[in-house]
């Protein structure tokens, strides 16, 4: 049995098994109060805002009196507080109980899901968007509200991590960072779990692993912060964050001289500019 700083062995061995994790609670009361003041602050300079812009990706109906926004794009190269958290906080342990003791950070964003609608996330896996040498990569996310059934709780579909990888083109050769219908029946979306938890509960998930959301049907916002983590030996095919001054920093450990190839094959995203998941997937 491997000593782990936060997870027992049972999670750990739930992670590897099913391809996520949820547990409730993880992140404390301080941290969840730090990150939604910040988180604040950024939904309130939405106001301003009549079109989406590189940073902000606005929800249908965003207006001065009403923000509603899909997603703020890489949060910890905005604010010292979100690259805090994801460079020092207890998910660092979490990434190295899951992934080993050299570890990467790659991305960050923060989804909000607003209410009485926000937008449906298409199933899809991740690691098509992002291809890496191995799919020793996990994303964690933090519920900053509490998440109940029916607010557009992240659905994963339990050991899709070992089953194929998806075309996230269509069949017209376009790309739409979703599974096609007939893969959406292969890939058993019928049985995703979907975990609902207090604010400071975290998510995690494998590369690979199946998931997707449905619209919001609450009165409450449910923002999610999401942090990308590599194995430090899992090296990146394309350039997605080379803008990123924190891309690829080393987090915990130490770097490495070899690249660690994964036999089976990763699709790759087209190249040229990249275009946040709702719009890729709403085809705007």
């Amino acid at each position: 049995m491997l000593d782990t700083a936060v997870l027992s062995q049972a999670q750990r061995e739930q992670y590897h098994q099913n391809g996520w994790l949820a547990v409730p609670g993880l992140v404390d009361a301080e941290w969840l109060g730090r990150l939604r003041q910040v988180t604040d602050e950024f939904v309130e300079a939405s106001r301003e805002l009549t079109e989406p812009n590189i940073l902000y990706d606005l929800d249908e109906g965003h207006s001065a009196d009403e923000p509603r926004l899909r997603r703020l794009s890489s949060p910890t190269d905005l604010h010292e507080t979100y690259w805090e958290f994801a460079s020092r906080s207890v998910i660092i342990d979490v990434a190295v109980d899951l992934l080993g003791p050299d570890v990467k950070f790659h991305h960050s964003k923060l989804n909000f899901k607003a209410p009485r609608g926000g937008e449906e996330v298409k199933w899809h896996q991740d690691i098509q968007f992002w291809p890496h040498t191995n799919y020793d990569l996990l994303t964690i996310g933090v519920f900053l509200e509490d998440v109940e059934a029916g607010m557009g709780e992240v659905g994963f579909v339990s050991g899709s991590h070992d089953g194929p990888l998806f075309d996230l083109y269509d069949g017209d050769d376009r790309w739409v960072g979703a599974l096609r219908n007939d893969d959406v029946d292969r890939a058993q979306v019928g049985v995703a779990e979907y975990p609902v938890g207090p604010a400071g509960t975290i998510t995690v998930h494998n590369c690979r692993t199946v998931h997707g959301s449905a619209p919001n049907r609450s009165d409450h916002p449910r923002p999610l912060l999401l942090q990308t983590y590599a194995a430090a030996d899992a090296f990146s095919y394309t350039d997605l964050i080379k803008q990123s001054p924190h891309g690829e920093e080393l987090i915990r450990g130490e770097p490495a001289r070899w690249a660690r190839h994964d036999p089976r094959p990763c699709l790759m995203p087209p190249t040229g500019p990249y275009r946040p998941i709702f719009a890729v997937q709403q085809g705007e």
